[in-house]
């Protein structure tokens, strides 16, 4: 009866262990490396392996068509483009960063610009040491400051990465915001970041991918 009584023990221990690590990874990050382009599945497989070291608390998601990494909250994410991939911190403006690696406000290419080769990604080391940061900052509470919106005569915009790589599943979509002017392109945007929540923001994504595929611009109900 003991060695039966420590069979059974052994068996609940290893199906808890098998679900922490089903929680741990997602089937739709396989599907979305398997996806990429070539050049890409060794640099993203580099990446998912290393920011599942750096901590076992680490689970993965897919939010806006790409791999996100959490832990009470965002911790990086990833991205592969035609010719780039990209690795970004959530929360890169609060890290401490003394060898000056991380690339604030870089949406586009991430926090690390544009990633087109192995030789081009952060150390592991480096990898665990910023994802640690996080994973301490999304405990306590920590958020990042908001950023005050840019000068109106400042002609820049920034696509944000998910938002880029949804553009890139629907050619339509993208072809209309690509023609749109600065104004309209920048509506889409403002109202995309601006979302409160994720859920806010995942409808609203929607809905842009949808009005632009009917080449329709953000206020196009008002005119």
């Amino acid at each position: 009866m003991r060695n039966e009584a420590i069979a059974i023990m052994l068996y609940a221990f290893s199906q808890k262990s098998l679900t922490l690590i089903m929680e741990q990874y997602d089937a739709r990050v396989d599907d979305y490396i398997e996806n990429a382009a070539a050049f890409a599945k060794p640099i993203l497989r580099h990446i998912r392996e290393a920011v599942h070291a750096a901590s076992p608390l680490i689970t993965e998601t897919v939010k806006w068509g790409m791999p996100f990494y959490e832990y009470k909250g965002q911790v990086c994410q990833m991205a592969a483009f035609k010719e780039h991939c990209a690795f970004g911190f959530w929360k890169a403006s609060l890290l401490d960063d003394p060898q000056g690696l991380l690339k604030v406000g870089e949406a586009a290419a991430g926090s690390f610009g544009r990633i087109n080769t192995m030789a081009d990604l952060p150390t592991d080391e480096t990898i665990k040491y910023f994802v640690l940061q996080v994973i301490e900052k999304n405990a306590s509470g920590k958020k990042v400051a908001t950023i005050k919106k840019a000068p109106a005569e400042k002609k820049e915009l920034v696509v944000p990465d998910y938002f880029e790589a949804l553009l890139d599943d629907h050619p339509k979509a993208k072809d209309t915001f690509e023609k749109f002017s600065f104004s309209n392109k920048k509506e889409y945007l403002e109202w995309i970041i601006e979302a409160k929540s994720d859920a806010t923001r995942q409808k609203r994504l929607e809905t842009s991918i949808e009005w632009l595929t009917e080449g329709k611009s953000r206020m196009w109900k008002y005119k």
